[in-house]
């Protein structure tokens, strides 16, 4: 796993009620070396086939903490630290309704997700607030990360991808980088 990026398994409480589990307490998140202020909460719903990101803020990183309340997805997140040994690798978990785990992403990686199911639904903490003019990214299928989203195996093919227009629209991974090595001049 990427440093910084924590996969959490909440301790989960079932009977013939149901179950019950803390999927937020800050103490818990301590003990992981988790030491953010969240600020903000989002909710979203994707039907299967949708994919999200590579979201980022440039200006004003957020860091994360994602959960699906509803279906599955294939959770996908690049290092965008330049100063990271791992710049540039991209890391991918199942997140689902069933499992519970809970991905904490932090400050400056992109992310994005693959609904797998008709009816998903996430719900993610953020550690700064939207700010429409940090709003940025990386296209989905940028050649340099190459990432594999196990089309195949879900079933799908490219052309099933339910891609906003902006999302299609994003940069490039090397126009990233370009934009950082401007940034430090």
């Amino acid at each position: 796993m990427i440093k910084g990026l924590v996969l959490i398994e909440p301790k989960i409480f079932s009977d013939e009620r149901g179950f019950f589990f803390e999927f937020f307490n800050l103490k818990e998140l301590e003990k992981h070396g988790i030491k953010t202020n969240f600020v903000q909460g989002n909710h979203s719903k994707s039907g299967f086939g949708v994919l999200r990101g590579l979201h980022f803020q440039t200006f004003n990183p957020q860091a994360k903490l994602i959960r699906v309340l509803k279906g599955e997805i294939l959770d996908v997140v690049v290092d965008l630290r330049a100063e990271s040994e791992t710049f540039g690798e991209t890391y991918k978990v199942i997140l689902s309704s069933e499992n519970r785990k809970l991905l904490y992403i932090p400050e400056r990686f992109g992310h994005g997700f693959l609904s797998l199911s008709s009816d998903t639904e996430i719900e993610y903490l953020c550690s700064d607030y939207y700010s429409p003019t940090s709003e940025s990214g990386i296209l989905w299928n940028d050649p340099d990360l190459d990432i594999d989203w196990n089309l195949d195996e879900y079933g799908l093919c490219i052309s099933d991808l339910i891609i906003s227009e902006k999302d299609r629209g994003l940069g490039s991974f090397k126009e990233f980088t370009q934009s950082l090595k401007e940034i430090e001049r």
